[in-house]
């Protein structure tokens, strides 16, 4: 898999969670654990990209 291929997935994967985050807290009764853990495994997507798409830091 090429390295923009795999950003590319990453992103996606960082936008899926951003609006499974907005949908679940536009819903009343919010389940803020599974927000708190998507928040998380969004951050870890972040930091993989940065890392992927600077060459500095492999």
């Amino acid at each position: 898999m090429s390295l923009n291929t795999r950003v590319a997935e990453l992103t996606e994967k960082h936008r899926t969670l951003e609006r499974k985050i907005a949908e679940e807290r536009s819903r009343p009764a919010a389940d803020i654990t599974r927000i708190n853990k998507w928040k998380h495994e969004k951050l870890k997507l972040k930091d993989e990209i940065e890392r992927l798409a600077s060459p500095t830091k492999h």
